[in-house]
């Protein structure tokens, strides 16, 4: 299976993961190729994927996105440590869903302890990344950006 393939169907997985750990509606645009070399990271959560298949995971969006989701996760308004708790936590959820589900298919994908990033610059150093995003409400809306690198 070809890099870009990978990506597309480890994508496609993380989509679904993002489907069965959030209780909430949501939307989400078309994956397209995300070509900036450098983002601001206001608020997100990033793990790295390692194995058969290698490269990142970062969810981002602004703090109210992922205090809505924990609010109607928990039931309670998260803040300050909580939330980068929470954040973190759901960030491990999402990419343990996606090891999973991709383990399923026979491909060999660990990941690592969840990062959460806050007012940050992170540089994307890999070539082959997908970006989607996803829309919690008509004003909250977070970002799927997926990197992989080539194998060695």
């Amino acid at each position: 299976m070809s890099l870009s393939e990978s990506l597309t169907q480890v994508f496609n997985r993380t989509l679904d993961s993002l489907k069965t750990v959030i209780p909430i509606e949501f939307t989400f645009d078309q994956p397209s190729l995300y070509t900036e070399n450098l983002t601001n990271v206001t608020y997100g959560v990033l793990i790295m994927l390692t194995g058969d298949i290698r490269g990142q995971l970062i969810i981002q969006g602004d703090q109210h996105a992922f205090q809505h989701i924990g609010e109607m996760m928990f039931g309670m308004q998260l803040e300050g440590e909580m939330l980068q708790s929470f954040t973190g936590e759901l960030g491990n959820m999402i990419a343990g869903t996606l090891s999973s589900k991709v383990a399923g298919s026979g491909i060999n994908m660990d990941i690592t302890p969840p990062d959460v990033l806050s007012e940050q610059q992170k540089e994307f150093h890999l070539m082959h990344r997908l970006h989607t995003p996803v829309y919690l409400k008509d004003t909250l809306h977070m970002q799927i950006i997926m990197e992989l690198e080539e194998a060695s």
